[in-house]
């Protein structure tokens, strides 16, 4: 007895993918999304020799000085904005760049010491008993 025969199946015409357009689109047009993302300029800022920081995405950066002339333009924005405070996260955010793009970035600033990289504020694990016996007494008042 020979096993059944399977019939080759044909794609539907109404379900076919649309072919692919046959070159990418250029960055003066801005892809489907309309921003310049380039991804050999992520390779060249990731840095020659890869050694990164011990950075968190909660770590604060704090620019120690203005932008020299000699850093590039994606240093230069990172410490325009880094005058107050603000977590790696939300630099990578503000940049659109990834985070290891980020941690390359910040980890050169850092020992061309124009960054300083801060530990996060931690709250404490317990509230301080004398705050709450205040607000105990405070509830008992009224």
């Amino acid at each position: 007895m020979t096993p059944p025969q399977r019939k080759r199946r044909r794609p539907r015409p109404e379900l076919a993918t649309p072919p692919l357009p046959s070159a990418p689109p250029t960055p003066e047009s801005g892809g489907e999304d309309g921003d310049n993302k380039n991804p050999e300029r992520l390779y060249v800022i990731s840095g020659a020799d890869g050694a990164r920081a011990e950075l968190d995405l909660v770590t604060l950066i704090v620019a120690r000085a203005a932008p020299p002339p000699s850093v590039t333009p994606e240093q230069a924005a990172l410490l325009r904005l880094c005058l107050a405070p603000l977590s790696v996260a939300e630099l990578s955010a503000y940049l659109n760049l990834p985070f290891s793009a980020m941690t390359a970035l910040i980890t050169e600033l850092i020992t061309a010491e124009l960054v300083q990289a801060r530990a996060p504020i931690v709250r404490q694990a317990l509230p301080d008993r004398s705050l709450l016996e205040a607000v105990m007494h405070g509830l008992q008042k009224l």
